[in-house]
């Protein structure tokens, strides 16, 4: 026998962030995919430029911050897959990788957890609202224009640990409380009817290398692929991608399907929320290939977009000459 049968099978090297919130992530869609390969796994920890410094996103740039470390570690062969939050995910595709899975999609909504119970509602006048996403700060702007919005970066624990402190609330995602099991700190979770979040939002990527080859892993990513969040996520992300917009620009998103039905709307903010233009259109999906699909879900997208910028949403924010 030789020593690799007597090893075992060759693990497959999953690249993460080393967040807390990045680990949990990465360990859950990791545990799956070995589970549907048939084979062992593990995380191979990368760092990368935003994790190594307290600068706001908007000043780092924003798009593809936390994932051009990890992606080059791909490319160089250090690591087989990775694990994106894909709302972090820049849309122009990368040369060489492909998305492999999107698996299931977790909770999309954002969360406020606030001091006291307190809710979007309830917050009393000069509140402070922690928050580091500007397409958050908008619609609490627009929302609350009575508050003070302060700019915060850190982990989820460290935000958490700033409320009732120097802070009466902070804006997270509720995927990625409910990831770290602490969903029970939110007091309002918000619907995504009049408060969109970020495309792709509460989802996963996992991406490989476009020539891979391992039929294994291959057979690992379809097991954990959920047709439904890949389609959902398609087409917030193409909304994103015509406006020619960052993952950090003020734009909402929220496609959802419904009995056969695709629905996708996007709203763009200014970024101080004193104005916003909001646009949604919809198609009945037929039965066939995944790929038709997907195409059905762009062209639903593109839809969209080119109705937000006839109504001129590229004037609200400064979004529509950035790139990815």
């Amino acid at each position: 026998m030789s020593p690799e049968a007597e090893a075992g099978p060759t693990p497959i090297r999953v690249g993460t962030r080393g967040s807390a919130l990045a680990l949990a992530q990465s360990q859950a869609a990791a545990a799956a995919l070995g589970k549907a390969a048939g084979r062992p796994v593990e995380l191979v920890t990368v760092h990368s430029e935003g994790d190594r410094t307290s600068e706001s996103l908007a000043t780092l740039g924003g798009t593809g911050v936390f994932a051009s470390a990890l992606r080059e570690a791909l490319v160089a062969g250090e690591v087989d897959v990775l694990v994106h939050s894909l709302k972090d995910l820049p849309t122009a595709p990368y040369p060489g990788l492909r998305v492999g899975a999107v698996p299931r999609r977790a909770d999309a909504r954002d969360a406020l957890c606030a001091r006291d119970g307190l809710t979007l509602e309830t917050l009393p006048e000069g509140a402070r609202v922690g928050t580091g996403s500007p397409r958050r700060a908008a619609q609490l702007r627009r929302r609350r224009p009575d508050v003070e919005i302060v700019d915060i970066r850190g982990n989820v624990d460290t935000r958490l640990a700033r409320v009732g402190v120097d802070l009466d609330a902070v804006m997270l995602s509720a995927a990625g409380l409910g990831r770290l099991g602490r969903l029970a700190d939110a007091t309002e979770l918000i619907g995504l009817g009049f408060w969109p979040t970020a495309p792709g939002q509460g989802a996963l990527a996992i991406e490989v290398r476009g020539d891979q080859g391992d039929r294994a892993l291959e057979r690992g990513l379809r097991g954990i692929e959920h047709a439904e969040s890949r389609l959902t996520v398609t087409a917030e992300r193409e909304v994103l991608a015509r406006l020619e917009a960052g993952c950090t620009a003020p734009i909402g998103a929220h496609a959802v399907v419904d009995a056969e039905l695709l629905l996708v709307s996007a709203t763009v903010y200014r970024p101080d929320g004193t104005e916003y233009r909001t646009a949604s259109h919809g198609a009945h999906l037929e039965p066939g290939p995944a790929h038709e699909r997907l195409d059905e879900a762009r062209d639903v997208a593109r839809r969209v977009a080119e109705e937000l910028l006839a109504n001129g949403a590229a004037d609200l924010a400064d979004f529509h000459l950035s790139s990815e």
